[in-house]
């Protein structure tokens, strides 16, 4: 099994070349989420953001409402939405801010975060490959991209395995049922 990436490791910088959630189509981020039985949740700018593991503008988890305010990059809208996608039903019953996991985990949440920002049409896979690297997430072979498509087999299998991606990569639009 190939170690595709660490933990991604939180740039202190506020990026503003990143895509944030008041440049896209908010119906089009709530439909998806409602595919999972998510629920967006918008928070006041400037107030602290309930659930966020990394604070600042990060996305937060609680149950299955995903907080934002407009400032939050799309990056992280969609990593805690595949967190919860991806976590088994028994932390999702509990839900409140650390979504936890494991390592292969955490490489099939990047991987799949990637393959749902394909079916946004103001993020496409390009946005977010480049999105991921200004954030700091790290990846063994560089950047984002070069994992995807040369080193997350992985995190693919890991998705598959749990009916999550279909054959075709394309997702499944269902919840890990373990």
């Amino acid at each position: 099994m190939n170690e595709a990436i660490l933990q991604p490791t939180h740039q202190a910088v506020r990026d503003e070349d990143v895509l944030r959630l008041a440049e896209i189509d908010m119906v089009e981020i709530s439909a998806m989420l409602s595919n999972y039985g998510m629920v967006l949740s918008m928070v006041p700018t400037g107030d602290d953001i309930p659930g966020s593991y990394w604070g600042d503008e990060e996305a937060g988890l609680i149950g299955n409402r995903l907080l934002v305010r407009a400032d939050t990059p799309l990056h992280s809208v969609l990593h805690e939405t595949c967190h919860y996608v991806c976590m088994d039903r028994e932390r999702r019953e509990t839900l409140d801010t650390n979504a936890a996991g494991d390592y292969d985990e955490e490489n099939a949440v990047c991987y799949l975060q990637i393959l749902l920002a394909g079916h946004l049409d103001q993020m496409g896979r390009q946005r977010m490959f480049s999105d991921m690297d200004r954030w700091g997430y790290t990846f063994r072979l560089g950047s984002a991209q070069a994992w995807f498509e040369h080193d997350a087999e992985d995190a693919l299998a890991w998705l598959l395995r749990r009916n999550l991606v279909n054959r075709q990569s394309q997702p499944c639009w269902t919840l890990r049922n373990d």
